[in-house]
């Protein structure tokens, strides 16, 4: 340090020494603080029903200082002006909510003391639990001034990452990786552009329960920045990934995902597959995809079996969160796009061409839906635009979800399917577009049968305020309680928004969220299947039936939903079916009383009696006078002559959205290793 000794004065001796301790706080940032918990006053806002910290509630003063909780829920207050005073701190976070105060305030007057702490409840009005803060600075900062544990190894700085992008997830060699888009940096405004990367434990291997934290392991350079994950030579513009994938090959475990280069004005240079290196930590461009609209990985794929043969499913970016886009898991396969199928109702070998787009229809007109190769999959946005042309109907589509509290559309822009064991469902989750309060923060749950549907209703989970919250995907490997409790996260940040008032540090980042999928809000309507036995006999079934009697390539129709047999809200009934015999053979009878002591309800429906809204609608039992058989339907006068009708419903279900039956029955879920 020094180049020569001199005699030192015992003053200069103690600013050197001085100099040299703060210099090791600088050092040592993620770990210490210039001031002790004793000089701050603690805040901790708590979950009125869980007790759990919440991240990101905002406390404002009356001039405007504005403080956020961290991860563990906590605010550290060492401001002057406040201490040994009232202050008054506004509450507020998205989908949490403060109680109002006689003037109509949502907040309380807390006097700042050093040393003091005081705990805060608030209600969560999401159905979703926010957790914690992934990723960028400070993550537990207040946690760490006040002196309180904290679950990260890198609880402040980690990766020198203050902001980071979408992220795509999967396991791979034992560990989780983890890639993610453009990350900012402390040192200047522009970040880093060619994908950043980190690894995890499993939680059953040392990692961290995903209801504490993620510990990353950031690959970083040699001044300590999250480094480029990907090696394309001088590209336009950032580079990102997506559609990540395992696969094997030659017997071995590969990692994969398909890149793009994006030009300055984000229009795309190129796009290809890639390798991940093991040695270099890098991935390595291996195929690039021919210019055009071609088909190739994207979203956040799974694997499934349909007809012994394994497909890996994708969403394609920009059609919703739907999986409607497959490919034999091959890397032949994977590197031809005339290999990859849309389920769609284009005809075969055509794309999306606006008001000239070629439909499949059978001979009476039905449109055709089905897996078809080298066929471009059409997204809502686009179904929407052909209804507006006058080329379909909107109950022809297939692709679309609506809220099951008012039947508005939920425009779905981004998000992942995977299988659930607890609903024994695939089931979604997806931001909106064009959703309120903000315009591509509102995050919703559905559930289907099969991987391309029936996608029918959903429920929102999460909110955030005017904020975006984009990109969120499921974290299947993080499932507990055998998918009870699942996790999922997302990049909350103002682009896209009209948000003024920028949240310091969540801004830009990625925020972790868990769903009990016990929670009786979940339950939504799924299909009643009208289906041909293997006896040539009709009969209604939900989805075990399916499942049991294999009948995915007998349905006739779906007339109407209810709901299924798990997490049944209270103000439902239990509906029965049982088999009388006819005329001509035999029919099916559902009714509300129990036939049997040991009898199983078919499904779950409203009292007959219940008013019907603008999803749920009377069911009604019909009869032939001629055969005696029975069936079930929800208009409200019989179909032809010689047929009689119920006076009085027997219960209230809900409406199918749409005329089209959309299945992929015998595509099997492949467990995560």
């Amino acid at each position: 340090m020094f180049t020569k000794f001199t005699t030192l004065s015992l003053g200069q001796v103690k600013i050197i020494a001085a100099l040299i301790f703060v210099s090791s706080i600088v050092v040592a940032g993620a770990t210490r603080s210039t001031a002790s918990p004793a000089q701050f006053f603690k805040i901790t806002i708590v979950d009125s029903t869980t007790g759990r910290g919440v991240p990101l509630v905002e406390l404002r003063t009356v001039n405007h200082i504005r403080y956020y909780s961290d991860s563990n829920g906590v605010v550290a207050i060492n401001d002057p002006d406040l201490m040994g005073h009232s202050i008054y701190f506004h509450v507020s976070s998205p989908g949490y909510i403060y109680p109002k105060d006689s003037f109509g305030y949502r907040g309380l007057a807390l006097k700042v003391l050093p040393g003091k702490s005081v705990a805060i409840k608030i209600k969560r009005l999401n159905i979703a639990q926010r957790l914690y803060r992934m990723t960028g600075g400070g993550i537990y900062r207040d946690s760490i001034l006040t002196g309180q544990p904290t679950p990260l190894k890198h609880p402040l700085l980690d990766g020198k990452v203050m902001g980071q992008d979408t992220v795509e997830v999967t396991p791979y060699h034992g560990k989780i990786y983890w890639f993610f888009g453009d990350t900012q940096r402390p040192s200047y405004p522009l970040g880093q552009f060619a994908t950043s990367g980190a690894t995890s434990s499993l939680p059953a291997h040392g990692g961290l329960d995903p209801s504490l934290g993620v510990n990353l392991m950031y690959w970083v350079g040699s001044d300590g920045f999250s480094r480029p994950m990907i090696k394309i030579n001088n590209p336009p513009g950032p580079v990102w990934v997506g559609g990540l994938f395992t696969l094997k090959v030659d017997g071995q475990t590969h990692l994969f995902t398909n890149f793009v280069e994006v030009r300055h004005d984000q229009s795309i240079a190129e796009d290809g597959l890639a390798e991940f290196d093991d040695k270099a930590a890098v991935f390595v461009p291996v195929f690039w995809y021919p210019a055009g609209d071609g088909l190739r990985p994207e979203g956040h794929p799974f694997e499934a079996i349909d007809h012994g043969k394994l497909y890996l499913y994708f969403e394609p970016t920009v059609m919703g969160a739907f999986p409607i886009v497959r490919v034999p898991a091959d890397l032949a396969d994977v590197e031809n796009p005339k290999s990859y199928e849309s389920y769609t109702c284009l005809l075969p070998g055509t794309r999306y061409q606006g008001s000239k787009t070629k439909l499949q229809r059978s001979s009476t007109g039905e449109l055709i839906w089905g897996w078809k190769k080298d066929t471009m999959a059409l997204g809502e946005d686009q179904a929407n635009k052909l209804i507006a042309a006058g080329l379909m109907q909107a109950e022809e589509r297939v692709m679309c979800l609506h809220d099951v509290a008012t039947n508005s559309e939920v425009l779905s822009h981004g998000g992942s399917v995977f299988w659930n064991s607890y609903l024994h469902r695939w089931i979604m989750i997806t931001t909106q577009a064009f959703g309120s309060p903000s315009f591509l923060g509102e995050v919703w749950f559905a559930e289907a049968d099969t991987p391309v549907g029936p996608w029918a209703y959903a429920a929102k989970i999460a909110t955030h305020g005017g904020y975006t919250f984009y990109n969120p995907t499921q974290l299947p490997f993080f499932d507990q309680k055998n998918g009870k409790l699942i996790y999922f996260q997302g990049t909350y940040t103002n682009t896209y928004s009209n948000v003024t008032d920028i949240t310091p540090r969540y801004n830009y980042n990625q925020l972790m969220y868990s769903l009990n999928l016990a929670d009786p809000r979940l339950t939504l309507p799924v299909p009643v299947y009208y289906v041909s036995n293997s006896r040539g006999q009709m009969e209604y079934a939900q989805r075990p039936e399916m499942e049991q009697g294999k009948l995915w390539n007998s349905v006739k129709s779906i007339p109407f939903y209810a709901m299924p047999r798990n997490n049944v809200p209270q103000s439902l009934i239990p509906i029965y079916a049982i088999r009388q015999h006819t005329p001509t053979g035999f029919t099916e009878i559902l009714q509300t009383s129990k036939p049997t002591k040991n009898s199983v309800p078919l499904f779950y429906a409203l009292p007959a009696t219940y008013k019907a809204g603008s999803t749920t609608t009377p069911l009604y039992e019909f009869t032939s006078v001629r055969t005696g058989r029975r069936w079930y339907a929800t208009a409200v006068a019989p179909a032809k002559q010689g047929v009689t009708r119920s006076p009085e419903p027997i219960c209230v279900v809900w409406k199918n959205p749409t005329d089209c039956l959309a299945l992929n029955g015998y595509a099997h879920e492949v467990k995560m290793p």
